[in-house]
């Protein structure tokens, strides 16, 4: 067993609880649950915020409580409560072709906030972005139905395929500017809500705690290069990621990950994968389907198959999956919408340029094959797949598999078409001859097929 801990113990105190990542996890989500049906009866403020293009930095300095409706929606899905609220949003008038994410949000409106984990309060105020298309309309149904004041952040992506700007060039100086001029008219908004004046020093110590966490994460991230790997990206990967976001900027968000990286070194340094018999690494592509996860990973692991890597870590991650972003808490405010612009690039290319960036993961975590997951009701990921993949196979000659279903949706999860499309694909890779390193060497050893 792992001796990393959440926290060290001091000398003549007992040790703590060994660190159990999923267990741990889920009480931090626990507890952020609680700590949100709580805050009306505190007092304090709630902010409704995405997962990319936040200014989590900034709601965390006038301690807002934040809500992210895409993880509640995920959460109905986890929790197999997802139809009753889809089913309530389509009642409503909303079109099945919506996201289903945003249509469990209304439906979690018109339960009155209640949801499976407990009471969701009421906004204060919402940050959308344009880093999905989707977000300015779903902050425009709290507009409209909830009254809840809105602010949007309109973030510099990527012009082009193979273009980017890089920290002290011109274009990056005139993108950071336009972000800034937007952060302070956001803090005047949030000074303005909660009678509170804006603490610099404050942001300084939020933007301190996250690059700790973007360090240890990106740790935790190149240790799935081992082989075997030491936890699967589509499923370990998910529960590491919502703490991520949930606990930005915290101190908690710090010593999980910290506790993290350290279990999962000592699981590298001890040979144990996340698969008892690695024999193929995966590339998952595209946003899980939280219904039915585990089933769907259950599926590649009968064969063998983990997902050492999955672009969902990055487009999820606000940035947070580059290690070379990080703040200069000297200068906190310029220095959080220089990183906000780089990252937005970041995010936004994995979504319109996303065979740049799958090539470059495909090398590093020496994948054998790309699963590529279509979202019946997400159009903004899946639109650009096929393409995506055709880019690949010619170029690398990567074998593929392409499945669809929904994000939270069951309706659209086809259990038997799923597996034999699973099977089939897997059957194609033991033909070819693939399998990861270990697999290869134990097949050549007893003179098999990996």
């Amino acid at each position: 067993m792992t001796t990393a801990t959440l926290e060290p113990a001091a000398e003549g105190v007992p040790a703590a609880i060994p660190f159990d990542s999923r267990a741990d996890g889920q009480r931090l989500m626990r507890d952020w649950y609680t700590a949100l049906a709580e805050a009306p009866a505190r007092g304090q403020h709630v902010a409704n915020v995405f997962v990319m293009g936040n200014a989590v930095e900034i709601l965390r300095t006038f301690d807002f409580q934040l809500v992210f409706p895409e993880i509640n929606s995920l959460q109905t899905g986890v929790r197999k409560a997802s139809e009753e609220y889809l089913r309530l949003s389509e009642d409503y008038g909303m079109s099945p072709d919506v996201c289903s994410y945003v249509k469990a949000d209304v439906g979690l409106i018109l339960k009155e906030h209640q949801h499976p984990a407990g009471r969701i309060p009421k906004a204060h105020l919402a940050i959308a972005s344009n880093m999905c298309s989707t977000f300015i309309k779903w902050a425009e149904i709290w507009e409209r139905l909830l009254k809840t004041p809105t602010f949007v952040l309109d973030l510099p992506g990527q012009r082009a395929g193979n273009w980017q700007v890089r920290p002290g060039d011109a274009q990056h100086a005139a993108d950071a500017r336009w972000v800034e001029a937007q952060m302070r008219d956001l803090i005047e908004r949030c000074e303005t809500i909660t009678g509170k004046r804006f603490d610099m020093d404050r942001l300084a110590e939020v933007e301190e705690r996250v690059n700790r966490m973007v360090f240890h994460w990106n740790s935790v991230m190149a240790l799935n290069r081992a082989c075997p790997a030491p936890y699967n990206a589509m499923l370990d990967g998910l529960t590491y990621i919502g703490i991520m976001n949930v606990y930005r900027g915290t101190a908690e968000g710090v010593e999980f990950m910290r506790a993290l990286e350290e279990q999962l070194k000592a699981k590298v340094a001890r040979g144990e994968g996340r698969v008892a018999e690695e024999r193929f690494r995966l590339l998952f592509s595209g946003t899980p389907c939280y219904v039915s996860m585990r089933r769907l990973v259950e599926l590649f692991e009968t064969w063998g198959g983990v997902f050492a890597y999955s672009d969902y870590l990055t487009f999820a991650a606000g940035g947070m999956d580059a290690g070379e972003l990080v703040y200069d808490t000297s200068r906190p405010l310029e220095s959080l919408a220089e990183v906000t612009a780089l990252a937005a690039q970041r995010g936004l290319s994995n979504q319109f340029f996303a065979h740049e960036r799958l090539e470059q993961q495909i090398r590093d975590y020496g994948v054998d094959g790309i699963v590529f997951h279509g979202i019946k009701s997400c159009r903004f990921v899946s639109s650009g797949m096929a393409d995506t993949r055709d880019y690949l196979n010619k170029r690398l000659k990567v074998p593929s598999l392409y499945i669809e279903s929904d994000l939270i949706d069951p309706r659209y999860w086809s259990d038997a078409q799923i597996k034999n499309r699973v099977d089939a694909f897997f059957e194609s890779l033991h033909q070819r001859g693939g399998g990861a390193p270990l697999a290869k060497a134990a097949a050549a050893a007893t003179g098999g097929a990996a």
